[in-house]
């Protein structure tokens, strides 16, 4: 079973940078793609970056140009470094991985980091 876990989260300040981890472990040979989503509360859960298995990166517009998906050399972790925090950008983010083994689609979350961003 895989299994991740989001670590990073955190109080800070309004223009300051943090950088979220997502440790994952398990089987997951087949990756296809992963990345971060965040939510507030009574709100729907928002898709902020995305990382596929080839490399290729995606933003959404709220975050583009303060932040950068990444993988660590192991390709066991990811990241997220962002930069330019804003008190919007204050939710729970959570980390996920999408893979295929035998040609079944699966997605895999973690529990979330809270992150909140002072005035």
């Amino acid at each position: 079973q895989v299994q991740l876990v989001e670590s990073g989260g955190g109080l800070v300040q309004s223009g300051g940078s943090l950088r979220l981890s997502c440790a994952a472990s398990g089987n997951f040979d087949n990756i296809v793609a992963m990345g971060w989503y965040r939510q507030t509360p009574g709100n729907e859960r928002e898709l902020v970056a995305t990382l596929s298995a080839g490399g290729r990166t995606n933003y959404a517009d709220s975050v583009k140009g303060r932040c950068i998906i990444s993988r660590d050399n192991g390709e066991k972790t990811l990241l997220l470094q962002m930069g330019s925090l804003k008190p919007e950008d204050t939710a729970v983010y959570y980390c996920y991985l999408d893979y295929r083994p035998l040609g079944l689609d699966f997605r895999a979350w973690g529990q979330g980091t809270q992150v909140t961003v002072s005035l």
